[in-house]
């Protein structure tokens, strides 16, 4: 990613989707979870010290593309206020993941985009379910998601090897 500094981290539109970094995320709210891991993932390690680039300054525009430049901008606000709300069900369905799955938010998200994927849903669909059935244990959830239940003689022989008193 060049013209960035380390703790920064590219979200692009493209015609598919958007793009963080070099992954391709179907929709904004997927893009902005990734990018916020990412940028984690990048603040965590060393990084070379990369000089911003300078600002470019603003050329007067007239009144028909200030008008086009507001309408294109409504839609960003609105594109961004949906994708904010559905983060929190978002981040909150990797912390389920994570927990039940005992793995890192990155490989938790993977795992729900990729069961998303599968099934040809959004990652905020099935996002909502996982966080639903933290409340409704007769939710069933796509099979990889699922806790898989410990057989009951490794339960069995994890008791007894635990010291008595």
């Amino acid at each position: 990613m060049s013209g960035t500094t380390p703790d920064e981290t590219v979200v692009r539109r493209s015609g598919r989707g958007w793009i963080v970094g070099d992954e391709q995320a179907p929709d904004l709210t997927s893009a902005m979870v990734l990018a916020d891991l990412l940028a984690a993932d990048l603040a965590s390690s060393p990084a070379p010290s990369v000089s911003k680039p300078s600002p470019r300054h603003a050329r007067p525009l007239g009144e028909a593309a200030e008008e086009n430049e507001a309408a294109r901008l409504a839609v960003t606000v609105q594109q961004l206020e949906h994708a904010l709300t559905a983060r929190v069900r978002v981040e909150q369905a990797i912390g389920v993941l994570a927990e039940r799955h005992r793995l890192r938010t990155r490989d938790a998200f993977d795992l729900l985009r990729n069961a998303a994927r599968t099934r040809g849903r959004r990652v905020i669909d099935v996002a909502e379910e996982v966080v639903d059935s933290t409340s409704n244990a007769l939710l069933r959830l796509p099979e990889e998601l699922e806790r898989k239940p410990e057989p009951r003689a490794q339960i069995r022989a994890a008791r007894r090897s635990r010291p008595v008193g």
